[in-house]
């Protein structure tokens, strides 16, 4: 007769054998390993995974978002700037990740140290895993509200679907950004065009903002376009570990940023600015969903409901495959078995409406992740340390030092942007701390 003491074990090992089938036929997600040469994708590939990312409605939602608080010319420059910064940020991250083959917390760990890196993985796949149920959210109350369904019923469909496009790994998130971006090119650019048809170039460019007034700042603008994917940005790795070579790793990030990103937020800026609709709701009716039902065609009714669920699906998969890469590394297991865990959590925080808090987690975001990418950029560029310690603990003082400063931008200096100042004060904080420590440590030897 079998002891209870063995059955635990008996379960874990089928367990992991099951898992390693399904790696088997599916592909392996190389979890607790660099990607070797031989597995890794092609350029295309690479590609289409970014540009699938961002090029989404709740881009052109936070473009309508950014014309409505500070006007088209400004939300344009606002656009253009914090689209180029991100480039550079997640292009520099990207090819830490390429050259390397290991994702985000492969790399914290030598970075925060081999416990350390938890807290800095764990909080981006934690974060990572409320954007998914963000956009779960708000695919559910865009058809709730359009279509008159249950809004339960629909964010539980969504979210099981997101899942199960996650659950094939990047070869999922291959095959939705193939349907995705192109379905978004048309109907995005249709929208904005039939929108524009009866403005001006001048009127566009001239709208004022909401009811003729602007009240965002440049930096909070700035701080909005970056922080829409600065969790994502930051764990770059996950996805640009897969290129084959820096080339293709920057031309990967190009795709997203500020190609893919700047065109979903010019599809809801242009459509703001030309119809000029007093007190907007992006997040209501107002945006090219909205647009679209509002048409009364019954064909283009039935592919917006579906370009909703396509599109949306996309960058939820994205978002559920970096959390469970992340929680996957923290946990000892594998990416599959923790997208399916952590996508029935976000279901069930979907349906609490959390997408409600879309600005309120903008900031946060701003506040606490820039600090995180911007250390591992000057530690791995400027210093290359190979941690063989368990804590590292100058990087996280860097990491509260730019928070703090962040916090500081955010309540008391709203004019600048959040974001960029944290992570700027957390390099320069990072920069003399690990230069400081490298001098006593060469003193001490001598």
């Amino acid at each position: 007769m079998t002891s209870s003491a063995t059955k635990p074990a008996s379960v874990a090992d089928g367990l992991h054998v099951a898992e390693d089938q399904v790696d088997h036929l599916l592909g392996n997600e190389y979890e607790h390993e660099p990607v070797p040469m031989d597995a890794r994708r092609s350029a295309f590939s690479v590609t289409l995974v970014w540009l699938g990312f961002p090029m989404i409605i709740t881009g052109a939602m936070t473009g309508s978002l950014l014309v409505l608080g500070m006007g088209f010319s400004n939300a344009l420059v606002a656009m253009i700037i914090g689209n180029l910064i991100m480039f550079c940020y997640v292009g520099l991250l990207g090819l830490i990740g390429t050259k390397r083959g290991m994702n985000f917390a492969l790399i914290a760990s030598i970075v925060f140290g081999r416990k350390g890196y938890v807290f800095a993985s764990g909080l981006l796949s934690t974060l990572l895993l409320g954007w998914y149920a963000v956009q779960t959210g708000i695919t559910g109350a865009l058809i709730s509200s359009t279509y008159g369904l249950n809004y339960v019923a629909m964010s539980i469909v969504a979210g099981l679907l997101y899942i199960a496009i996650t659950f094939v790994g990047v070869k999922g998130l291959h095959y939705i950004g193939l349907v995705s971006v192109p379905l978004f090119v048309v109907l995005g650019l249709g929208v904005a065009a039939d929108a524009v048809a009866t403005h001006s170039v001048s009127a566009i460019f001239s709208y004022p903002g909401n009811n003729g007034v602007a009240t965002m700042s440049m930096g909070v603008g700035l701080t909005v376009v970056i922080a829409l994917f600065i969790d994502a940005g930051t764990v770059t790795a996950d996805f640009n570990r897969w290129a084959r070579t820096p080339t293709a790793s920057l031309v990967a990030t190009f795709s997203a940023f500020p190609f893919a990103n700047l065109i979903a937020m010019l599809v809801g800026g242009v459509t703001t600015a030309a119809l000029a609709v007093p007190n907007a709701n992006p997040f209501g009716a107002d945006n090219m969903f909205g647009y679209m039902n509002g048409k009364q065609l019954v064909w283009l009714s039935v592919l917006a409901f579906l370009f909703l669920y396509i599109n949306l699906g996309s960058v939820c998969s994205h978002c559920l495959y970096n959390a469970a890469t992340g929680w996957s590394r923290i946990l000892g297991t594998h990416m599959r078995l923790m997208a399916v865990i952590l996508g029935a959590i976000g279901i069930i925080v979907a349906a609490g409406n959390v997408w409600a808090f879309f600005i309120q987690w903008l900031s946060l975001l701003g506040i606490l992740v820039p600090p995180i990418g911007a250390i591992i950029l000057i530690d791995q560029y400027l210093f290359r340390p190979n941690s063989q310690v368990d804590w590292r603990p100058g990087a996280f003082a860097a990491w509260a030092i730019g928070s703090v400063c962040a916090f500081v931008v955010e309540e008391w200096l709203p004019y600048l942007s959040t974001a960029i100042s944290a992570a700027v004060v957390a390099s320069i904080a990072y920069y003399v701390i690990a230069k400081s420590t490298r001098t006593s440590v060469a003193l001490a030897k001598t």
